[in-house]
């Protein structure tokens, strides 16, 4: 678990920040966009109503010490770079209909994106692992 922070603010509640989660049995990541100013209690809150609830109580956290595990820190800086080259001249996306998009708006695509692509230990997608197939999308086959 580590912070991406820095960011432009975006989305409704102008989050500046990402708080990237690593399974290290799943090889899969999530990703909470959230405030750089958020108490130890909003990040608590934060990690139980996103993550706690879907996936249960972890035996172990490793909080703030990627530099620990070689994968967790090569997951989470392919995140903060996807997140970073998005943010660079605060780039926003228009689709088909007009709508406007920024990277909060896009973080689910990214982190579905992500959590689909094949493993290279696991040799299979983290999505397999977890859920045991890939969640249908229009644009994969």
């Amino acid at each position: 678990m580590d912070w991406a922070g820095g960011l432009v603010p975006g989305g409704k509640e102008n989050f500046n920040a990402c708080l990237i989660i690593v399974d290290r049995f799943r090889k899969s990541m999530r990703c909470l966009p959230s405030n750089k100013e958020e108490t130890s209690v909003d990040t608590a809150l934060l990690f139980c109503n996103n993550i706690i609830s879907t996936c249960g109580i972890p035996k172990i956290i490793i909080t703030y010490h990627p530099q620990t595990d070689g994968l967790a820190e090569r997951m989470i800086q392919t995140m903060e770079d996807i997140l970073r080259r998005f943010c660079a001249y605060g780039m926003e996306y228009k689709d088909h209909e007009g709508y406007t998009h920024d990277w909060v708006t896009l973080l689910p695509a990214v982190q579905l994106a992500y959590n689909t692509s094949q493993h290279c230990t696991t040799v299979k997608t983290p999505a397999v692992v977890e859920k045991g197939g890939i969640p249908y999308c229009q644009w994969i086959n």
